[in-house]
C-alpha cells in the first residue's frame, strides 16, 4: 500500500502575546532585560485586558463568555512563563555566584 505526500507544513503565526528576542548574533539592539521588560509589560496589559472582561462577565455586559475565558488564560499562562524565564534567571544567577574564581 503506498503512501500517499503529506501537504506542506504551514509556518505557525505568531500570537503576539509575547515578542520573540531577536536571534543570538543578529546584531539587534534588544538584550535579555528588554525582552524580559518587554515581556512584562505585554503580562500588564493582557491581565487588564482579563480584568475588564471579566468585569464585564459578571455584571452582564458581556455577550461572548469564551472571550472572558480566553483572556484569563491566556494571562495566566502569560504569568506561568515569564515567572519561570525570571525563576532561571535567578537560577543562573546564583550558579554564577558560586563559582570559584
Amino acid at each position: 500500500m503506498p503512501i500517499s505526500p503529506t501537504g506542506a507544513v504551514e509556518p505557525v503565526a505568531p500570537t503576539g502575546y509575547l515578542t520573540p528576542a531577536a536571534p543570538v548574533g543578529s546584531g539587534g539592539d534588544e538584550g535579555f532585560a528588554s525582552s524580559l521588560t518587554g515581556a512584562i509589560d505585554n503580562l500588564q496589559q493582557l491581565q487588564s485586558t482579563s480584568k475588564d472582561l471579566a468585569i464585564k462577565a459578571v455584571t452582564g455586559d458581556l455577550d461572548d463568555i469564551h472571550s472572558a475565558t480566553l483572556a484569563s488564560t491566556r494571562a495566566q499562562v502569560t504569568l506561568e512563563l515569564v515567572a519561570a524565564v525570571r525563576n532561571k534567571g535567578v537560577d543562573a544567577f546564583n550558579e554564577i555566584m558560586r563559582m570559584q574564581a
